[in-house]
């Protein structure tokens, strides 16, 4: 007689075909709040192909099989190409389909960033080279008859993965290359050269990171005979030879698995100037504040996924007698992780509207802000939520621990937390009295709400300071929290508003589950995920 020692049973059965907006209520009140209800129909759509489970199927895929380099055909021709796992391409192919490739394509920088948010917590590696093709269009202004030759084919909806010239392809992608090994963010240390060389320019040096190099054109950064310059490097030649780009090695990555990022040597690659010589930065802001904008909207998808995860599993398992979710410590720490991800969300949602509507001023004040803050703020929070699964969430079984993995990329890319609190210094010493004109609004924007003025006179004193650098990381969390709470009282409940200023701003934000949200668990929670 043999005995059954492996029955299954209270565990929690796999988040999968979910409606990922559908159950995302925060994110639906994030887009009324800027009343972009005419997209709810096409947005559900979305929703629904993402959270199916062979969408999710897809993600795990394509990090555990990440790409390989070839730098050589089997004749010895140097070819230098990155090969993928087919779920990769697939996942690319939804996305270019689905426009998260081009604003211009999805209809818009919110329409694009709240799909974009959705698609981060499937999997978010792949977002990359979208995310340079997004805001590539913005270097290339200083181009405009490059950018006339590129633009159809940047905007799309058309994923083409095979390695052949630009011109010969429907749909394109860019990536970038702009940090040297003796600079890193100090890109005017750059000491690849470019020099003149027929219609375009020969650039012989050598990128620490070449983001995404299996793309059909990089922005590139080198020193022209009149200084710093921006460069369009193509892969192809304009005859369709393949351009010098001699990739050395793809980096091995704590996360970001599915997508490869390269060190590169140009051996006298071809690139065309893309703006003037000698302002290859002012060049490339707006494209940085764009990729920056996605930085926040990724770490956001990251941690509302976690939370998720984190809430259907205390939903199913039982503990003690009842479910996790119905013991008093697990439910305020979801409950407080809730509240948390819903001022993420808000906040990414109203910077992304920001860019559609043409608020320059805030858009350049917050963009540095919000990226800090959503950033920053995402690893803590998604190993928090790792903890509500215990060790089912630290198995690579779960989800979660690729999210984990991914989380810290976004701080790191796009300028580090450092980088971000500067820039916001910069701007606010740049235009001071645009930038009260900016934090003035936003007090105004939280109609009332406790720590709201408070915080505002702490921003602005930190600002001031004669040590302003070192209190810059101050001036700029807060700012991003006046800003979260300003976003919150424009689309959630006065309830949500409340217990976020309450507990972020009235006060310094404590451990998750430590803060008094009590009043506001019920209405969170059920909000995080509608009925399950």
């Amino acid at each position: 007689m043999s005995a059954e020692t492996h029955a299954v049973f209270n565990q929690s059965p796999p988040f999968a075909d979910v409606n990922l907006v559908a159950a995302d209520t925060p994110l639906l009140g994030a887009l009324a709040g800027q009343s972009a209800e005419a997209d709810l129909p096409a947005l559900l759509a979305f929703g629904d192909a993402w959270g199916a489970s062979d969408r999710l199927e897809l993600g795990r895929l394509a990090n555990e099989n990440p790409p390989s380099l070839r730098t050589h055909d089997a004749q010895g021709r140097r070819l230098d190409a990155v090969a993928f796992h087919p779920a990769y391409h697939a996942l690319m192919e939804a996305s270019v389909g689905d426009g998260l490739h081009s604003a211009r394509a999805a209809g818009g920088h919110l329409a694009r960033g709240a799909r974009f948010y959705v698609a981060a917590g499937v999997e978010c590696g792949h977002l990359c080279p979208l995310t340079m093709t997004n805001a590539a269009a913005a270097a290339l202004a200083a181009a405009p008859g490059h950018l006339a030759a590129w633009e159809g084919r940047l905007t799309a909806r058309t994923y083409d993965p095979r390695f052949r010239p630009w011109f010969e392809k429907a749909g394109v992608t860019l990536g970038m290359g702009m940090t040297e090994k003796q600079g890193g963010t100090d890109v005017r240390a750059n000491t690849t050269r470019a020099e003149p060389e027929g219609e375009g320019y020969g650039l012989t040096g050598h990128k620490w990171f070449l983001s995404a190099p299996m793309s059909d054109g990089f922005l590139v950064l080198a020193q022209a005979p009149g200084g710093l310059t921006c460069f369009l490097v193509p892969r192809h030649r304009p005859d369709g030879s393949i351009n010098a780009l001699r990739l050395q090695r793809l980096k091995d990555k704590l996360g970001n698995r599915s997508n490869a990022s390269s060190e590169v040597e140009f051996a006298g690659a071809f690139g065309w100037r893309v703006g003037e010589e000698g302002r290859g930065v002012p060049t490339i802001i707006g494209m940085v504040q764009l990729t920056r904008l996605d930085c926040a909207l990724a770490s956001a998808g990251l941690s509302r996924m976690a939370l998720a995860l984190a809430l259907h599993h205390a939903r199913h398992r039982h503990a003690f007698g009842r479910p996790l979710v119905g013991q008093p410590a697990m439910r305020t720490v979801l409950a407080d992780l809730a509240l948390e991800v819903e001022a993420q969300t808000a906040l990414a949602m109203r910077l992304a509207a920001s860019f559609d509507r043409g608020e320059a001023d805030r858009t350049r004040l917050l963009t540095p802000a919000v990226k800090y803050a959503v950033c920053k703020g995402a690893p803590a929070l998604i190993a928090e939520a790792m903890e509500c699964l215990g060790g089912n969430g630290y198995v690579e079984e779960s989800p979660m621990p690729r999210l984990y993995r991914e989380a810290p990329v976004n701080a790191i890319w796009e300028g580090s937390g450092n980088v971000m609190a500067l820039d916001v210094l910069r701007a606010a010493h740049r235009a001071p009295e645009t930038a009260d004109a900016v934090v003035a609004g936003l007090v105004a924007e939280t109609a009332g709400l406790p720590g709201t003025r408070e915080a505002a006179s702490e921003i602005g004193a930190a600002l001031q300071a004669p040590d302003a650098e070192a209190r810059a990381r101050l001036a700029t969390g807060r700012l991003a929290t006046l800003a979260a709470a300003a976003a919150l009282a424009a689309c959630a409940p006065p309830a949500v508003a409340q217990a976020y200023a309450a507990t972020r701003l009235a006060r310094e934000r404590g451990p998750f589950g430590a803060n008094a949200i009590d009043a506001a668990a019920d209405l969170l929670l059920e909000r995080a995920l509608p009925g399950s």
